[in-house]
């Protein structure tokens, strides 16, 4: 098992922008940067499709994408999200050259809800991640040590922040800090 403990450094603060915080470059070891690759907010994921279609959007799946050289010319013409954490450690992912944006279905992404998401958002975030049977998708809340767990549509035994957090793939993260 791998596991990835933030430098200690960080400190116990309050969560939304901390626990962001947390989730940075510090949660990885330079070493593995080649092999485990981290996104934060600053780095969109397109999708296909329109959010206003209820059923028409999903998650882009690069092994499928014919010309690779003109989708990334349109790249950033389509739509997106921005996760506040998502890993590629064993699927593909595309990013455009500016690196403004990333395509494809990611090992791992996690969201943190906030007093600003609307009912609306969480039950479309919820739906676009689990368009990819390959995506591990975590949904924690900022009152409570919680954490939702899902792999595409399948839901997972729920996990919370007083424990180590072990994804299918078996990356461990130790944020037992961030605890209420």
């Amino acid at each position: 098992m791998e596991r990835y403990i933030p430098k200690t450094g960080m400190g116990t603060t309050y969560r939304h922008n901390d626990i962001i915080s947390t989730f940075s470059g510090d949660i990885l070891p330079l070493k593995r940067k080649r092999e485990l690759i981290a996104f934060q907010e600053q780095c969109p994921l397109v999708y296909y499709g329109d959010r206003g279609v209820s059923a028409g959007f999903k998650l882009v799946d690069v092994t499928a994408v014919v010309n690779i050289e003109s989708f990334l010319d349109n790249i950033t013409e389509l739509q997106h999200v921005k996760p506040d954490f998502m890993i590629f450690k064993e699927n593909p992912y595309l990013t455009n050259k500016k690196q403004t944006r990333t395509a494809g279905r990611p090992d791992l992404i996690i969201e943190v809800w906030s007093e600003s998401n609307t009912d609306e958002d969480i039950i479309f975030l919820k739906h676009l991640y689990s368009t990819s049977p390959i995506t591990e998708h975590w949904y924690i809340e900022q009152d409570s040590n919680r954490i939702e767990c899902y792999i595409g549509k399948k839901r997972l035994a729920e996990q919370y922040l007083t424990n180590v957090l072990k994804t299918q793939k078996g990356l461990e993260f130790d944020l037992r800090y961030l605890s209420l």
